[in-house]
């Protein structure tokens, strides 16, 4: 495959600002045979087939995409479509024909898209009930030919453009419009598509080279994959994909914002934000966000004291509203303490494995409602962050609070679920202990610098049991629950790799976490920015588009190139240039 070029039943063709991307995925792991323009508005949805033709029959060519456009064909019979803007699709053929038809064929009342031609624009609108959006299509050039025009029921909805060579452009609206005129020729909008993930790349993964070779797609994966505010989505945000999982969760957005901090500041601090806008009275966070629905039947795992704490090195002068973050991660954390804890009680507990994010992990096989050793550790960093942040805001009576808290709760984590040889976790009504094969159960690696170091080698060597050739398996292999597609029952995921990755390298483990490190960029140059990977054959499972696998390889793809003989040296330059006097 020529560089930049990928494929597009792997990472959907998409722009910032899009809520709608090109992709043969129409529904959850189900590929159409042909393209669609696919909606992510209320939930996945295919809205338009578009299907290339030639002598009224579908043509069977090969497409190929890259950041800048999407091309079927080749040479003079070819079909190439490039994004004028968030909300509008151009789309230039010559030699070949374009059906762009309802996916839906009925339509019902309350489902499906009715096709008519607007005599006050001239273009064609299909209306959809599942986006609550229309979709314009203005021939700019070229035949034109409608099918199914103000068709009710079943029939196909269809407009063919056609013609030596044609053009014509498709906009999402949610009402009415002037009609469409052009701001640019085709190739100046394939250009400025260009340009634009050009500098975005530049920005987020200015040190990308040959030893980084996916760096670059790892850029076009979280570029493509930004949404603008709309619905309950109040600020620009980075989905989990635009495939099925096309949400935001309460802990995938804090991967995303440390990869793009340095870069992209800004739009860092929106993906925090996002979630937090989201905060109760309480001060829960919701399960995920996303623009139809706020989700609040479970939480995700409080890792954001850490996330925080490494934002404030990572984005240019620091937390851009400190007294905001510190609300905010004191009402989260508050959370925790009073309303998952039973009183009396050192630990909090999840509710159900989609608490911890770790969904079906064994620790909730038999019982739900458990406390975690990882909950524990991250709760404690949280408090110590919160400490910090108090301390730095002048708050001196409050950062006492929080650092006692802290070492109350460190102190019963090593004093309760320690046994000695690793940490287990407690089912929450009982207090009966459980330990397994998973890899939840080493999570305290978070601690790093926290920990006994005769703690920290346990942890080191029960670590080296879950690493493969591919990375940190989420079960142990030779587990009886071990499973190649278990979610995570064994596949190897991208925030459990970084939290770990971070937590050995501050433990002074820096061996055990550099192999970690490399072994996850070698399965993410392989098989790509897949949900997970098989632990053992390293194939990529599930959605194949997923922003915290990107995220992940560009956090420790950067940190590597850091630890290079020339990010040493480029490290002290820049030191030394900021801290020179004038």
């Amino acid at each position: 495959m020529p560089t930049g070029e990928f494929s597009l039943r792997e990472i959907p063709f998409s722009h910032p600002g899009s809520w709608f991307g090109v992709s043969p995925v129409v529904a959850e792991a189900t590929y159409a045979d042909d393209l669609h323009l696919v909606s992510h508005r209320h939930g996945l949805h295919a809205v338009l087939a578009l299907v290339p033709e030639s002598g009224g029959e579908r043509a069977d060519i090969p497409v190929a995409a890259t950041p800048a456009a999407l091309t079927w064909g080749t040479g003079d019979r070819r079909i190439t479509a490039a994004f004028a803007g968030p909300d509008t699709l151009r789309i230039a053929g010559r030699g070949l024909a374009l059906r762009i038809r309802a996916a839906e064929v009925t339509l019902t009342p309350f489902t499906g898209t009715y096709f008519f031609a607007d005599p006050v624009t001239g273009a064609a609108v299909f209306t959809s009930y599942e986006t609550g959006q229309r979709y314009r299509v203005t021939v700019l050039s070229g035949q034109v030919r409608y099918i199914g025009a103000e068709a009710l029921g079943t029939a196909e909805r269809a407009v063919v453009v056609s013609g030596d060579a044609w053009e014509m452009a498709i906009e999402e609206l949610p009402g009415a419009r002037e009609p469409y005129a052009p701001a640019s020729a085709f190739d100046d909008v394939v250009a400025a598509a260009r340009t634009e993930f050009t500098a975005f790349a530049d920005a987020v993964a200015p040190w990308r080279g040959e030893r980084t070779p996916a760096a670059e797609l790892a850029c076009y994966v979280l570029w493509s994959a930004i949404v603008a505010s709309a619905g309950f989505v109040g600020r620009p945000a980075v989905l989990m994909s635009k495939h099925w999982m096309d949400k935001v969760w309460s802990w995938d957005h804090c991967f995303t914002a440390l990869a793009l901090a340095a870069g992209q500041p800004e739009l860092a601090w929106h993906q925090i934000q996002v979630v937090f806008d989201h905060q109760d009275d309480r001060g829960a966070l919701p399960d995920s966000v996303t623009h139809a629905e706020v989700l609040r039947n479970f939480v995700k795992p409080p890792i954001h004291g850490w996330a925080l704490s490494r934002l404030r090195d990572r984005l240019p002068g620091g937390l851009p509203d400190p007294g905001r973050a510190y609300r905010q991660l004191a009402a989260w954390t508050t959370f925790w303490l009073e309303h998952r804890r039973v009183p009396g009680a050192p630990f909090a507990h999840y509710e159900h494995g989609n608490d911890s994010g770790w969904d079906n992990a064994t620790p909730f096989a038999h019982r739900r409602l458990v406390q975690t050793p990882d909950l524990a550790a991250f709760l404690v960093l949280q408090l110590k962050e919160l400490a910090a942040m108090a301390a730095a805001q002048g708050g001196s009576v409050a950062a006492a609070k929080w650092a006692a808290e802290a070492d109350r709760m460190l102190a019963a984590l090593l004093d309760e679920l320690w046994d000695g040889t690793k940490f287990a976790s407690r089912v929450a009504a009982t207090g009966e202990a459980q330990s397994g094969a998973s890899l939840l159960e080493l999570m305290p690696i978070v601690l790093g610098e926290h920990l006994p170091p005769a703690v920290r080698d346990r942890l080191v060597t029960g670590l080296e049991a879950h690493l493969t050739a591919i990375g940190l398996a989420t079960e142990r292999p030779e587990s009886p629950h071990y499973e190649p597609d278990g979610y995570w029952r064994g596949p190897v995921w991208a925030p459990a790799t970084v939290l770990i990755e971070d937590g050995l390298r501050r433990a002074g483990a820096t061996d055990l976490a550099d192999r970690v490190s490399a072994r996850f960029r070698a399965v993410c140059e392989k098989s790509g920015f897949a949900e997970n990977f098989d632990a053992l054959s390293g194939d990529g499972l599930r959605d194949r588009a997923y922003t915290w696998t990107a995220a992940a390889y560009l956090l420790l793809s950067a940190e590597a190139e850091r630890r290079t003989p020339e990010g040493r040296r480029l490290t002290a330059y820049s030191t030394e240039s900021t801290t020179a006097p004038h």
